[in-house]
């Protein structure tokens, strides 16, 4: 019996020591992975003191949202001794609010520094609405710019919910309040609401195109039926200024701002957040799983999907671009 209770106090000494060493063996490492996503990502910030007399090149690209740290990054680069801007855009737009707060980002931007537009492949609605505050737009043959329109979708399972026998209940101040919910028909009331939204925002975005780009109105009319044109349509409608990539918009600042064309070019970085780093996520899973804590590392990674989840969810008004899926 006591040689039994010597040998269950050891294992259970020697499982003490294994989980601390665990332990230590997962900070060390997640201090070392954090320490690399530092170095990969201090160019956001680096650039600032180390890029005099170079021309910054920041990318937007996918669904565009409201973004405060990409404002403030915004704004420490106007503050920046960067000669110049070009921002390479590849988005099919996203939410109103969040175009339009990108938008006067890079107005304010182009106050103070000559900014041109590149468009790698896509400029579409909140992505067009981004680009038209450059002082020069340059766009490939190929690429797609416009979709000048603004969209209010919202599912409706009203008749799903009847077939499985569901009712939802309700009790409102009003008749428009919380509509439309997609568990009722939508009233014309309803509707009528929404398309008055909808319809302001699309004359804002059309008086936006018709100052920027100098369109009257038959041009305007010709360009703002939510359809996207090539860059070689583009340029012929005046939505763009010039075919080309980053090379001509280096041309074009020497041009028309006495840039030297050599001037280097270096990366600013619009990083999100470092927590929020997609790789960390799963590095610091995989570390976990390593030294046997699997229940810490599946928890860590669906914290990590979630977050992903949110970010993605778009609600609001969209500005948003999406080719239509038939059969």
């Amino acid at each position: 019996m006591s040689l039994d209770a010597d040998h269950i106090v050891d294992r259970r000494r020697m499982r003490r020591k294994l989980t601390f060493w665990r332990a230590v063996a997962v900070f060390v490492a997640i201090i070392a992975v954090v320490g690399g996503g530092v170095f990969l990502t201090s160019g956001r910030t680096g650039l600032i003191d180390q890029s005099r007399g170079s021309i910054a090149r920041v990318q937007i690209q996918g669904l565009i949202r409201a973004n405060q740290q990409r404002v403030e990054a915004l704004d420490r680069l106007s503050e920046s001794n960067v000669r110049a801007v070009i921002v390479h855009i590849n988005s099919p737009g996203g939410t109103v609010a969040g175009s339009e707060q990108l938008h006067d980002s890079l107005v304010k931007l182009k106050a103070k520094k000559p900014l041109v537009v590149v468009i790698d492949g896509l400029a579409a609605s909140g992505g067009y609405i981004a680009a038209m505050a450059a002082d020069h737009i340059v766009a490939q043959q190929s690429a797609l710019v416009g979709s000048i329109g603004v969209i209010f979708q919202y599912p409706n399972v009203s008749e799903l919910l009847k077939t499985v026998g569901v009712k939802v209940e309700e009790v409102k101040s009003s008749p428009l309040k919380g509509a439309p919910n997609g568990y009722e028909p939508t009233s014309p009331e309803a509707r009528a609401a929404i398309e008055e939204i909808v319809m302001d925002s699309y004359d804002w975005f059309r008086g936006m195109v018709r100052d920027r780009r100098k369109l009257d109105q038959a041009g305007l009319d010709k360009v703002a039926d939510g359809r996207v044109f090539t860059g070689r349509q583009a340029v012929k409608l005046k939505l763009i200024d010039a075919l080309g990539d980053e090379q001509s918009a280096r041309e074009w600042l020497a041009k028309e701002k006495g840039i030297d064309a050599k001037t280097p070019v270096r990366d600013f970085r619009l990083s999100p957040r470092f927590g929020d780093l997609p790789f960390l996520h799963v590095a610091v899973a995989r570390l976990f799983d390593a030294v046997g804590l699997s229940a810490v590392a599946r928890r860590f990674e669906d914290w990590g999907t979630m977050q992903a989840i949110e970010r993605l969810n778009l609600d609001g008004l969209l500005a948003l671009w999406h080719p239509p899926m038939t059969n």
